[in-house]
């Protein structure tokens, strides 16, 4: 990546009034000549971005004529210009010193240094805090990830939403609100994203216009653009806690309680292989990090995700992550190739970050052949329909199999389905607990063990309620004491609610 594309963008402070670009999209995100985005973003199979030598090409491509606005402020105007010199001076200079873009600290020391000579130099019309908010700007554009790094750096911030350049959303405490950011065209949102795929490896370009990627904290990133994004590149930023959320935290936020903690962590140690389910955005990886910390430390874990982002605190881990095709479409390491290796690793444990298509069906046999105490992650909207989506999942493994032998196989290998909700106060809860207790027939049966009631609304518009026991005691408490696991005896009730088989 040339080091024009690192600090190309140039409105990391967002200006007033309107500001035509070189493609002629108005701050207002109408187009004044229909201009298309047709920028490719290559990534380098290197670990990291490929971002020397391209300074001797930089004079020839930077042109700020290009992108200066045709009518802005005169406050505007001088920001735009202190910005460009400075970039200017930038890239002189680390062609005279020959210092390399990937060494962040010296490119750092010099655009401060220039910036600090640049205002000595001249008087511009600056207070202190619009010169360190500019600083800051032009550190972000050149180091960072531009507008976003401010967002990124908010930690009431969990998830962020680009819809267009100029169109920025955030997710705060459950609801969405608009951010105050913008970015300046198209192009400058594509640099952005070519920042975040290219030390990846991943390919972003109109043959391959989708792309799911993490950020170097392992935030989740989903990003499209045109031309199936009619308004420009989208990107979709899932945030996660920069400390990795325990137990207690859950117990805190209301997600679930101490017994059903207590319940939770004595499932995982006594190995019952356990399916999180949930709709989007209801916290189930989250969940699944937090149950696969109770993992002793003695086993050994594989981890299987399509963009790493588990956080374990465990020393012995072993982390796969799918590959998309290359540009020839060869070389793609799917999910389900990803399971089948990883039982010939010896692992005590496979997680799998979320099964969403034949995959199911490996990892059934894995828990259906020794691998006792998996874990994984399920798009579903309740316990049984967890049940018919990993039937759908198995027969898009191709196998012409009989429905009755996939739910044999589902039975025999599930042993605990916990459902996960978000709220329509934007809190995520646990909301029941289920127990697969073999075949009746030719159907599964379920037994919920835990269900959430809700009892109202607080002054704050809360949700109130409890996970409270249904009265059944699961057959699985036999396993529990072999692993020497003793749960209080209301844990499921009183006794005379438990109900008898």
């Amino acid at each position: 990546m040339s080091l024009l594309k690192r600090i190309g963008g140039t409105d990391g402070v967002e200006t007033s009034g309107t500001t035509t670009t070189s493609n002629g999209v108005n701050n207002n995100g109408t187009s004044n000549n229909g201009a298309t985005l047709a920028t490719t973003v290559t990534a380098p199979a290197e670990s990291t971005p490929n971002r020397s030598g391209g300074l001797s090409r930089l004079r020839a491509e930077y042109n700020p004529a290009a992108t200066h606005a045709a009518q802005v402020s005169k406050q505007d105007k001088v920001t735009y210009e202190l910005k460009t010199r400075i970039q200017e001076r930038l890239i002189a200079d680390l062609e005279k010193k020959k210092i390399p873009v990937t060494d962040d600290k010296q490119v750092k020391n010099i655009t401060e240094e220039i910036f600090q000579n640049i205002l000595a130099e001249e008087p511009v019309p600056l207070s202190r805090v619009e010169r360190q908010n500019l600083l800051n700007a032009i550190l972000s554009e050149i180091m960072g990830f531009g507008p976003l790094d401010p967002l990124l750096r908010d930690d009431s911030i969990t998830e962020i939403m680009v819809n267009s350049p100029k169109q920025v959303y955030i997710e705060r405490k459950g609801k969405l609100v608009r951010a105050d950011i913008t970015f300046q065209n198209n192009e400058h949102v594509m640099r952005i994203l070519e920042r975040i795929v290219a030390p990846l490896g991943r390919r972003l370009d109109e043959s391959s216009p989708m792309v799911d990627a993490r950020l170097p904290d392992g935030s989740r990133v989903n990003a499209v653009i045109p031309p199936i994004a009619l308004k420009g590149p989208s990107i979709t930023i899932r945030k996660f806690s920069k400390k990795p959320l325990t137990i207690d935290d859950l117990i805190k936020f209301g997600t679930l309680n101490h017994k059903i903690a207590d319940f939770l962590k004595g499932c995982v140690e006594s190995r019952l292989n356990i399916v999180v389910s949930g709709g989007t955005g209801s916290g189930k990886t989250t969940l699944l990090n937090v149950l696969s910390n109770f993992i002793p430390d003695d086993e050994r874990i594989v981890t299987v995700e399509n963009a790493a982002e588990l956080q374990l605190w465990k020393d012995h881990v072993v982390t796969l992550e799918s590959r998309p095709p290359n540009v020839e479409g060869r070389g793609e390491i799917s999910i389900r190739d990803l399971v089948i290796n990883c039982l010939r690793m010896r692992p005590d444990r496979i997680v799998v970050g979320e099964c969403r298509g034949g995959e199911a069906l490996d990892m059934l046999q894995a828990m259906n052949t020794g691998h006792d105490g998996s874990l994984t992650t399920a798009h579903a909207n309740s316990p049984k329909d967890t049940i018919s989506r990993l039937e759908t999942m198995c027969l898009m493994a191709g196998m012409d199999l009989p429905v009755r032998a996939i739910r044999e196989q589902i039975a025999s290998a599930v042993n605990l389905i916990v459902q996960q909700e978000r709220m329509q106060d934007g809190s995520r809860k646990v909301v029941s607990i289920s127990e697969v207790d073999g075949m009746e027939g030719d159907v599964i049966k379920m037994n919920e063990i835990f269900r959430f009631e809700q009892t109202g609304m607080d002054e704050n518009n809360r949700v109130m309620g409890n996970l409270r026991p249904t009265g059944v005691q699961p057959r699985f408490l036999e396993r529990f004491e072999k692993y020497n696991i003793f749960l209080p005896p209301d844990t499921f009730g009183s006794s005379n609610q438990l109900r008898p088989f």
